[in-house]
């Protein structure tokens, strides 16, 4: 299934009960259970390769969520909760063995507005199973499918600022790793926990470009946060060396001679449509299409370095760990996009044992996450400002 960009606003009006939510085995079934605030439209399906059992909703927040609540049935083996476009999010169950949904429905309690979902699941064969798998074919839900990366972003003054974060490597590309730790997992981690910090501040989306561990193509990333009207897209690394040596966090913006290259193979390698959010470039010869990137990349290369400045000064506030150079400039493709300001953040390494642990648990990833929100705030605050004096 593709990795359509995954938004949500975490500040929604609905909320999980996350004491009462859970999985229950009974005999010969097992009931997943939700609680929630209010009713909401929802749609549940089943996957194949890996087998997995899907929810999408509308406007559910899933924070705090134990995810030993879902997987303390034999059945489910993990569980992965975020944000799937603007106002809707996703519930993914990794399942041992095939299975079958029996029943799906919901229930709203009269007197306390608050609703129940139930969703009984029943043994099945591997071949009934991969029969029955994929979303449903409903032109209700078709939206969710994916973004549509031609179409122009048209963003009025109340819009929210689009913060697409880009969770490094995943699927075949597990990136770096150290013993049984790895670079996709990791950041994976990080990018939901961020996406639910960002959330909760007025005004920003936040949004992801995969929502589990799958491999999403650098062509892909730029076009799902095209798709999303990207305000800002942030990607998430960590590296490890074969020293322990180096340790803390970096900020990437592209070099300037690697922004004078950029456009030119961004031209070379992606669709003429997929270069400029709202611009169809179709037709036109290599050197319209460069220049206007080249036009374009002026004001986001500024916007992106702007907010590296202010990473910076916001780890140091909250205490995050840096890298002895932590402002740093590089020719990476994953910030190749004109139309956007990006920057590449490489959280920490692997191969530090103090980085590792500080990665690998809630408590260590929390200074990044706070630094990164307070900087969006800030960010957002001084781009505004510089709004009468950046060329129209």
């Amino acid at each position: 299934m593709a990795s359509p960009v995954a938004a949500q606003d975490f500040s929604a009006l609905a909320r999980l009960d996350v004491a009462q939510s859970g999985a229950v085995d009974r005999m010969r079934s097992t009931t997943v259970e939700l609680f929630l605030s209010q009713p909401v439209p929802y749609r549940v399906f089943t996957l194949d390769d890996p087998r997995r059992l899907v929810v999408d909703f509308k406007e559910v927040d899933f924070r705090n969520v134990d995810v030993s609540t879902f997987t303390r049935s034999d059945w489910i083996t993990d569980a992965r909760f975020g944000g799937l476009r603007p106002g809707w999010s996703r519930m993914i169950l990794d399942l041992a063995e095939p299975v079958r949904v029996d029943q799906a429905g919901m229930a709203a309690n009269t007197i306390d507005g608050t609703a129940q979902i139930d969703v009984v699941l029943r043994s099945s064969s591997a071949d009934d199973f991969a029969a029955a798998a994929g979303a449903p074919d409903d032109p209700d839900w078709a939206f969710l499918a994916a973004a549509d990366p031609v179409a122009p972003v048209v963003k009025g003054e109340d819009d929210p600022l689009v913060i697409v974060i880009d969770p490094g490597h995943g699927g075949i590309d597990p990136g770096a790793g150290y013993g049984d730790v790895h670079e996709a997992e990791v950041v994976l981690v990080l990018a939901l926990e961020l996406a639910a910090a960002l959330g909760r501040i007025e005004g920003v989306q936040p949004a992801v470009t995969r929502l589990d561990d799958t491999f999403v193509p650098l062509q892909e990333r730029m076009t799902l946060a095209r798709g999303s009207g990207a305000d800002l897209f942030i990607s998430l690394h960590a590296d490890a060396l074969s020293g322990e040596q180096a340790t803390g966090a970096a900020i990437y913006t592209l070099t300037d001679q690697a922004e004078s290259e950029a456009s030119l193979r961004m031209v070379e390698r992606h669709e003429r449509s997929d270069l400029l959010a709202g611009v169809d470039l179709s037709g036109q010869a290599d050197e319209v299409a460069t220049v206007l990137q080249d036009l374009v990349r002026v004001e986001t290369a500024a916007a992106s370095d702007r907010f590296a400045e202010q990473l910076v000064i916001a780890m140091g506030d909250t205490g995050a760990v840096m890298n002895s150079n932590p402002r740093r400039q590089a020719a990476l493709a994953v910030l190749n996009a004109a139309d956007f300001p990006s920057v590449l953040i490489e959280v920490g390494f692997l191969s530090n044992d103090e980085d590792r642990a500080r990665l690998t648990t809630p408590q260590g990833r929390a200074p990044i996450i706070a630094a990164v929100t307070l900087a969006v705030g800030r960010w957002a605050i001084e781009e505004e400002a510089l709004k009468p004096l950046i060329r129209q």
